[in-house]
């Protein structure tokens, strides 16, 4: 959630950024819940003071009949008041949790189309290809239909040397994690609520929610290694020295992918599971902007070396997720499409989800202070391989292996 300092020394600002992010949040009732619950807390705090001066009272001399009855009626107030200010609180408490990371400046600001290309890499003029479902179930290596008997729509199976391409992709990227100081990390599949809408996720309620949900537990699969990353550190205060600390987390992921239809929804492009290395890193607040900028260049440092052709573009505002103040996508070429799909993204979320789950820093003065978070894809495996068999793929029905990938393969260069 955003500091709501923010809002209240500026609350026509914040409503310039929750519109510009299509999001809708009555600021003005935040702002009055804000008054209401921080009032309520006055007079808590007033009564218990006034309860436990009355018990140090009861304690230092003789019963006192009427000090006994002033501490029951007492005891009523405040049960009373501490109800009210919980209730008020609640809803203070929610209705802040809506209002989004206000985007930086620099962010374009409109709807998807108002998205800016910034940059372009390699040949983004090929078309003709085979559409990559065609090609892989021809070469029996993507089964859809057992998936669906076993799972339902959506569901695949992955086989033979298009799982070991696969398998060479997380090879590969692990040592691009290495190389650029990232940790490598597994992570739990579930996270409690906290962790979910910590990390900026939809909470349980929301009927729009793309995340699945274990019934009657506090329980929810991932959609993303982001979302217990976010968790790893809540409520711990690090040391500024270890700053960033940088983590590449391996998962599946789990999406309901609803509302969707008709985007790019055919074969491995949108599905409910899919694996993906993910980035992730906590940093001074000073420090985010610049790391920004590092995740996108190791994006970048991928792609070019698997050489696929592609742009960036700086995601317009109402394109944002609510965590996100800024991000950028990469998006590949699709010779099949002939238009650009994406293929990573990777954000600056600010003190956004830190706020959430109270992971802070101690700075050498020894003040107190939120860390920034970023989060970036390394190598969605699923879209990975669609694009490298759109790109790789010969008349004969072979398909190249991309070079970087060759020694994960076992030398091979075809398959």
């Amino acid at each position: 959630m955003i500091d709501i300092q923010l809002v209240r020394d500026n609350p026509e600002r914040i409503k310039q950024k929750v519109a510009e992010k299509n999001m809708k949040v009555d600021i003005d009732l935040l702002l009055k819940l804000d008054v209401e619950w921080r009032a309520l807390q006055q007079e808590v705090d007033e009564l218990r003071r006034k309860r436990n001066e009355l018990s140090s009272k009861l304690k230092s001399g003789k019963p006192d009949q009427n000090l006994i009855d002033e501490g029951k009626q007492l005891k009523i107030e405040l049960a009373d008041r501490e109800g009210l200010l919980d209730k008020s609180k609640a809803e203070f408490d929610n209705l802040l949790f809506r209002v989004p990371n206000p985007h930086s400046d620099d962010v374009p600001v409109g709807n998807e189309d108002s998205s800016v290309e910034i940059k372009r890499y390699g040949d983004c003029n090929k078309t003709g290809a085979t559409d990559h479902l065609d090609f892989a179930v021809a070469r029996g290596w993507v089964d859809f239909e057992r998936g669906a008997k076993v799972a339902g729509t959506k569901f695949y199976f992955l086989k033979g040397e298009l799982a070991l391409l696969e398998n060479a992709l997380l090879q590969y990227g692990l040592s691009v994690m290495a190389d650029e100081g990232f940790t490598f990390m597994t992570v739990p599949h579930l996270v409690n609520a906290r962790t979910a809408t910590g990390a900026g996720f939809s909470p349980r309620s929301d009927k729009e929610s793309n995340e699945y949900f274990v019934e009657d537990e506090d329980l929810s699969l991932i959609a993303t290694a982001e979302m217990p990353i976010t968790g790893y550190h809540t409520d711990e205060i690090l040391d500024e020295k270890d700053l960033p600390l940088l983590y590449a987390g391996y998962s599946a992921c789990y999406r309901k992918e609803a509302g969707t239809y008709g985007k790019h929804t055919r074969g491995l492009f949108r599905v409910h599971q899919f694996n993906k290395l993910e980035m992730y890193a906590f940093c001074l607040p000073e420090n985010s902007l610049e790391l920004h900028e590092r995740i996108l260049g190791i994006e970048e440092k991928i792609w070019q070396e698997i050489d696929i052709p592609y742009h960036i573009i700086n995601i317009a505002s109402g394109d944002l997720g609510s965590p996100a103040a800024k991000k950028y996508d990469i998006e590949y070429w699709s010779s099949v499409d002939n238009a650009f799909r994406e293929l990573t993204s990777c954000s600056n979320c600010t003190d956004f989800q830190a706020r959430n789950v109270n992971i802070r820093v101690k700075r050498a003065d020894g003040t107190l202070q939120l860390v920034h978070t970023l989060n970036g894809t390394a190598i969605s495996m699923a879209r990975a391989l669609v694009a490298i068999i759109e790109h790789y793929q010969n008349a004969d029905g072979s398909l190249n292996v991309p070079k970087v990938l060759q020694k994960y393969m076992g030398g091979k260069e075809t398959i």
